[in-house]
C-alpha cells in the first residue's frame, strides 16, 4: 500500500503569531478555515471540537504544516516538550541560510536552545523555540555553498 506525509499538525496558542513566524521562515499560506461539527468532533474525537486552522507549505511543496487554535474546548497548555521526551518530536527544516533563517525567528522572539553545531562539515544546525513552545530545527546544508 503506498503512503504519503499528508502534514504535521501543531496546536498553537496564538494562530496569527505562529503563521507570521512561518511564513516569514518562507512557508506560504494555501488555506484558513474555521472548523466545527459531528464531523470535527468525530474526526478530532473531541466533543464541541471548534478551531480555527491554516494550512501553510513549504516553498518545495512537499512539506505542510497544519496549525490549529482551539476556540472549544479551550487549549490545554503544557510545558513546552524537551529535545529527549517521548512523543512528537520537533518540525525540522532546510535552510539556504541558517544566519538569515536565525534572524528571522530572532524577529519573534525565538533564539536557539543552546546555539549552532556544525556536524562533520556537511550541516550547520540548530534548535529554538518557536511560537507556543514548538521546537523547531533549522539545518543548512553546507555541501550546497
Amino acid at each position: 500500500m503506498p503512503i504519503t506525509l499528508e502534514n504535521v499538525g501543531i496546536a498553537v496558542r496564538d494562530i496569527e503569531a505562529a503563521i507570521a513566524f512561518f511564513t516569514d521562515l518562507g512557508l506560504s499560506v494555501l488555506g484558513r478555515d474555521t472548523v466545527s461539527g459531528a464531523w470535527a468532533d468525530t474526526a478530532v474525537g473531541l466533543d464541541g471540537n471548534h478551531a480555527r486552522i491554516a494550512m501553510l507549505q513549504t516553498p518545495d511543496g512537499n512539506g505542510r504544516l497544519e496549525l490549529f487554535e482551539y476556540i472549544h474546548p479551550d487549549a490545554i497548555e503544557t510545558e513546552p516538550t524537551l529535545p529527549n521526551e517521548i512523543g512528537m518530536h520537533r518540525v525540522a527544516f532546510s535552510v539556504d541560510d541558517l544566519d538569515e533563517a536565525l534572524a528571522i525567528a530572532a524577529r519573534h522572539g525565538c533564539h536557539p536552545l543552546r546555539g549552532v553545531a556544525t556536524y562533520e562539515d556537511l550541516y550547520r544546525l540548530t534548535y529554538l523555540r518557536g511560537p507556543s513552545g514548538i521546537l523547531v530545527m533549522l539545518a543548512e546544508d553546507l555541501r550546497k555553498r
